[in-house]
């Protein structure tokens, strides 16, 4: 139907699934909202013949979108793009999803790291693009299966000191699925407190090999020294972070399992051809150097896992 409402979810991982099951659950008998996800592999031949299995904690659902593809032609023009997968594979996904896209078309990035907004603008200069991002430790588990191992699990997304309609609109669908969404009209202090967190702890337990829990326990001080850096980044950038960031960040890392650790480890412990390395460590080893900041135990970091 034409006033059809159309979510397309792009890449079906950790967070695209967790978020991406929500709402096919909870739309999969609309005839007004219709939720697509773009896939590949055995895990796309498992949702196709069985949904998408979500779980949390002792909980789980099977989630069934309207459609799952690897063929963007099959979905046709979107209004909004949920876009998951990871900064590598940005640039290949958006040139994949270019028959899912018209002027009207709004698109959001949920991917780690804050360069996504302008390499989408970039390609796409007449869109709305807004910015995204998660808070959730939540992996694809093996083909079909996600699962959620945190305790939170929120989106925050919005502009730059601006408003749109449309954003207001997907507010409200995501949050009728169950999904904690944040539509924020001043979102760049939220992106970048995630990104604090995020760049950390990427960096660290993929620098010394280890998980949050091991980081806490022997590796306190580097992680405040890591989080020292960044900060002084964002304020650099006259980013406007929360004061109290670190102690934020440090009590957060409290709340996470003893085992968690980043997607940016895991790829480098499966010894990935790809890791998110430049998005999350080398942008603030290069945006430091640009603006004449020291951040030495990022430099040494970044050195040494350019090795790996």
């Amino acid at each position: 139907m034409a006033d059809q409402t159309k979510i397309v979810i792009a890449g079906i991982g950790g967070v695209g699934g967790y978020f991406g099951g929500l709402l096919a659950k909870t739309y999969q008998n609309s005839k007004e909202v219709a939720i697509h996800f773009i896939a590949r592999g055995a895990h796309l031949k498992h949702i196709q013949e069985h949904g998408l299995k979500v779980i949390k904690g002792e909980d789980f659902f099977i989630a069934k979108p309207h459609l799952a593809t690897n063929d963007p032609n099959e979905v046709g023009i979107a209004n909004y793009i949920i876009v998951c997968t990871k900064n590598y594979d940005l640039e290949e996904i958006l040139d994949q999803l270019k028959p899912c896209i018209d002027r009207q078309t709004v698109i959001i990035p949920l991917l780690n790291g804050v360069e996504a907004v302008e390499k989408i603008k970039t390609h796409l200069p007449n869109n709305l693009v807004a910015y995204g991002c998660a808070y959730i430790v939540s992996v694809l588990q093996e083909p079909g299966i996600i699962a959620n191992m945190g305790n939170r699990q929120e989106i925050h997304f919005g502009l730059d000191h601006a408003d749109d309609e449309r954003l207001v609109q997907l507010e409200k669908l995501l949050t009728a699925a169950n999904i904690q969404a944040t539509y924020a009209q001043n979102i760049l202090p939220v992106v970048w407190e995630k990104f604090i967190f995020l760049s950390c702890i990427a960096t660290a337990t993929s620098y010394f090999d280890k998980s949050v829990g091991q980081l806490l326990a022997e590796d306190r001080n580097t992680l405040t020294t890591l989080l020292d850096e960044v900060t002084a980044l964002a304020l650099k950038k006259e980013i406007k972070v929360d004061p109290e960031i670190k102690a934020k960040a440090m009590a957060h890392y409290e709340t996470l399992p003893y085992d968690a650790t980043s997607s940016m480890h895991r790829d480098f412990s499966h010894q990935k051809s790809k890791t998110e390395l430049s998005s999350l460590t080398g942008y603030v080893v290069k945006e430091s150097d640009a603006l004449g900041l020291a951040i030495p135990l990022f430099r040494q970091a970044y050195q040494q896992l350019l090795k790996k």
